[in-house]
């Protein structure tokens, strides 16, 4: 059986156009409403953006970490980084803590506020359309080839050979390719990152590696804290079960299953 190479996309600001065709075409895959002309960042509704610093156009996503720290504090498994490179989120796991934000180095993640039962938002690396051989949207939309899908290790050695040949006009540096331990998502830029608002405070080691030393040393406080969150997601989920239960009996029957519950007696 063939392993799955992890992929990713190589961003090159020196190519922007700045188009905005990468923002329609993720909107379109994601069934999302809105004009792209006026998306200036991420959003509920805009899970890319561009945003400008001077001439340049700056592609704003989730950077897909190869070792993600969103996956590391969500205390119910509700993020997964994948083989092909994605990370996704179960919806019907999360239990609204938000952790995930807090932790992203990067700011991605959003939340869905107005929504009866809100949840986390964010670019998800065209997961299914990788699953059946597909590039992600905004690289196929791209016109100007400043957005490149294929497989990682690849995309590095170009992202290498293109500063190697054209010392003038890139920056010596791929951004991504050790930050936060590596990232899916490679910028190449003309200027130093820190201009364009990039973080360059980040170490090698990735995120989460630092996170599990920190709680390791307070492991009262997160044995406690994760029993606390496993809790209150069980309860969630029961109250959920009840009610679609209630919806399937007599209403006589559903006040009699109702009092069995409160005295956690059997159905």
């Amino acid at each position: 059986m063939l392993q799955t190479k992890p992929k990713a996309l190589l961003i090159d600001i020196t190519r922007c156009i700045g188009c905005k065709a990468c923002v329609g075409a993720c909107m379109e895959a994601h069934g999302l409403t809105g004009d792209p002309d006026k998306v200036t960042g991420l959003s509920a509704r805009s899970l890319t953006a561009l945003t400008q610093h001077g001439d340049l156009n700056v592609r704003e996503l989730c950077r897909h970490c190869l070792t993600p720290s969103c996956a590391s504090v969500c205390p119910v498994k509700a993020f997964t980084k994948t083989a092909a490179g994605p990370v996704v989120y179960d919806a019907d796991r999360c239990l609204g803590c938000r952790y995930c934000m807090q932790a992203c180095p990067f700011n991605v993640p959003r939340y869905t506020w107005d929504r009866p039962v809100p949840s986390v938002v964010k670019c998800d690396f065209c997961a299914a359309r990788q699953a059946k051989g597909l590039p992600t949207a905004c690289a196929e939309a791209c016109p100007a080839e400043a957005t490149v899908f294929g497989e990682r290790d690849a995309l590095l050695a170009e992202a290498h050979k293109r500063i190697a040949d054209n010392p003038g006009t890139y920056y010596d540096h791929v951004y991504g390719e050790h930050e936060a331990g590596g990232t899916s998502m490679l910028y190449l830029s003309p200027v130093p990152f820190e201009e364009l608002g990039f973080r360059v405070d980040l170490k090698q080691a990735p995120l989460p590696e630092l996170t599990q030393a920190a709680l390791g040393k307070i492991p009262g406080i997160a044995t406690v804290g994760g029993s606390l969150l496993a809790g209150i997601w069980w309860i969630t989920n029961r109250r959920e079960e009840v009610a679609r239960a209630e919806r399937t009996i007599p209403a006589g029957a559903a006040a009699k299953h109702r009092e069995k519950e409160d005295r956690h007696e059997p159905s």
